[in-house]
């Protein structure tokens, strides 16, 4: 099975560390609880509901950047589908040296045959374009989120679709754990 993957929230776990960053920066001001709440919708979405100047929008990213990767672990199991899987692919808006801190730390590159990041020129999720780019260069079979947004695309190019942690009708599949993951894809 030829996989496409979103990074943040589905491979690596990384909304605690985005949470912590936003947390520092509105001064501890919001709780930590509604900070992540509007963080899983989108950063766009998070910017929007804390009205956060472009400084500050800088200063979040500083701040992001500067927590260490053992902050961002990749989810249990995860690993164990990723060496399973055929083909493995990651579309994110995360910029791809961000991506490559990451996936440098755990040792998680040899997983990944393409790699489509915020700053490779495609236009934001929900377009379709990265989607369809890298289904006709590994036909893909499958794409992985943890939002709607990560599979509003998938679903347009004719791709199946799971959603991680997240029950939001217009799966296909849905996935707690990553141990039980092939067990429901089938």
């Amino acid at each position: 099975m030829n996989i496409l993957w979103d990074f943040d929230g589905t491979l690596f776990d990384t909304y605690p560390a985005f949470t912590e960053a936003m947390y520092l920066l509105l001064d501890g001001k919001v709780d930590k609880h509604t900070i992540l709440k509007e963080l899983k919708i989108s950063f766009s979405n998070a910017t929007k509901v804390f009205q956060l100047t472009e400084n500050e929008i800088l200063k979040f990213k500083e701040i992001e950047l500067s927590l260490s990767p053992s902050l961002k672990p990749p989810f249990p199991y995860v690993e164990d589908v990723l060496k399973r899987s055929g083909c493995n692919v990651i579309m994110t808006h995360k910029p791809k040296q961000e991506v490559h801190t990451i996936l440098d730390y755990y040792d998680f590159h040899q997983y990944f045959q393409g790699i489509v990041a915020g700053d490779d020129g495609f236009p934001r999720k929900p377009h379709a374009a990265s989607y369809q780019f890298l289904h006709d260069r590994h036909y893909l079979d499958l794409a992985v989120g943890d939002r709607e947004l990560d599979i509003l695309p998938a679903k347009e190019i004719g791709l199946r679709t799971c959603l991680f942690q997240n029950d939001t009708a217009g799966a296909d599949f849905y996935v707690k754990s990553y141990r039980d993951f092939y067990d429901i894809i089938k």
